[in-house]
């Protein structure tokens, strides 16, 4: 799989109401780009358990992208609900992805330790959510990007190379 379809999905509050400029989503469809993949959907919306699974849905069944990055809403504060809309319509958890990207996160911050973010399957769709800051969104990017192309492959049926 040469050319993997990405979807970026911003959780923010203030970033959906346009009082903050959402640096971390952006930060991740350069990122997806630089490596040559089509960002095929971004999307910005509230910390909201609904509208997030809502818009996770739509990239997944109607943008059929591989792959979404989420940024922001895993964080222990009353509005991340991140992770739970991810698991409320997934199929499989994928927790190794998650697991690597606290394990290496924590090599920078101890702060790490407190996301709650998760990796998990909607059919043939890996979800993985990402921190809110812009820094841990593109270091958590650079801990799993080299593995995205095989997953994606993996979920599609492809064999092991």
């Amino acid at each position: 799989m040469s050319e993997l379809r990405i979807g970026v999905l911003t959780c923010s509050d203030s970033r959906s109401a346009g009082e903050a400029e959402d640096t971390s989503g952006k930060g991740l469809v350069t990122l997806a780009q630089d490596r040559g993949w089509f960002v095929a959907a971004y999307h910005v919306v509230p910390d909201d358990q609904e509208t997030i699974a809502t818009a996770i849905v739509e990239m997944a069944d109607v943008d059929e992208v591989d792959v979404i990055l989420t940024t922001g809403g895993t964080g222990l504060g009353p509005r991340d609900v991140c992770p739970e809309a991810t698991l409320s319509l997934c199929d499989r958890e994928v927790p190794g992805i998650a697991e690597a990207i606290r394990a290496e996160s924590m090599r920078i911050t101890k702060r790490a330790m407190l996301s709650r973010g998760v990796a998990a399957m909607r059919g043939t769709t890996l979800i993985v959510n990402f921190p809110g800051s812009e820094k841990a969104a593109r270091e958590s990017f650079g801990i799993v990007a080299d593995q995205l192309e095989h997953a994606a492959k993996m979920i599609a049926g492809g064999g092991h190379a």
